[in-house]
Formats: C-alpha cells, structure tokens, sequence
C-alpha cells in the first residue's frame, strides 16, 4: 500500500475525530475500524465530489474571494455522513451549521497535519 495514501487516511482520520469531539451535531458511533471507513469515504468524496463541484463553481469562489469553499466543504462533509448512514457507519452531521462548523475544523486540523507529515525538503548547494 502507498506510504502517501495511509498517511493521508490517517490524517483525514484524525481531523474529522477531532470535529467530532469539538463540533456539536458532528457525531460518531463506533469503533477504529468502521471511523477509518468513514475518513476514506471522507477522502474519496473530497477527491472526486469535491475537486468537481470546485471546478464548477469556481466563479462563485473568485466573486466571494474563497470563501465559498467553505460551504463546498461543509457539503462534502454532510455527504459523507450521507454515505456513512447508509453503510452503517456510525458517523452523522446533523444540519447546515455543524456542517460549516466540522467542515473548518477539518480543514484546519487537515492543514496543520499535513503540514507536520511532509518529508524534509532537501537542499542540494552545488559550487559554481
């Protein structure tokens, strides 16, 4: 399995257990197991669902200066309770709000993590 992929899953996976712990209406039922299924839910709406609807909207992001990727991304987060829901998941936004609200928390969750997991960059000085 790709190094890229399990870190990415388990950095989706940490940032929506923490809108789970701090955004009331996002919630969670379950065990490790089933949450990793919903963080590559989580993943693969946001590859697919979301990199479209960016695209699609893209107007409307630069008319409000980015800050319509908020809603997309609080849309994207009620579509993967959505799809949990019906797996069985355990994993539920209930409405707009906790929506908007888990959706930041990810994203900055998300951000701040990725930031930590990336590879040193290395720096080759070569003599003229």
């Amino acid at each position: 399995m790709n190094r890229g992929f399990v870190v990415r899953l388990l950095i989706n996976a940490a940032a929506l257990w923490v809108a789970t712990r701090v955004v009331p209406g996002v919630t969670y039922s379950g065990g490790w197991v089933p949450f990793f299924g919903v963080a590559l839910i989580f993943g693969v709406v946001n590859a697919f669902v979301g990199f479209a609807t960016k695209i699609l909207t893209f107007p409307l992001i630069i008319v409000t200066l980015g800050l319509f990727i908020f809603i997309i991304n609080g849309f994207m987060l009620w579509l993967t309770s959505a799809v949990s829901a019906t797996l069985g998941l355990g994993f539920r936004v209930e409405g707009f709000w906790p929506a908007f609200w888990g959706a930041l928390v990810v994203s900055l969750v998300s951000t701040g993590l990725s930031l930590i997991m990336r590879p040193p960059r290395i720096i080759v000085h070569r003599d003229r």
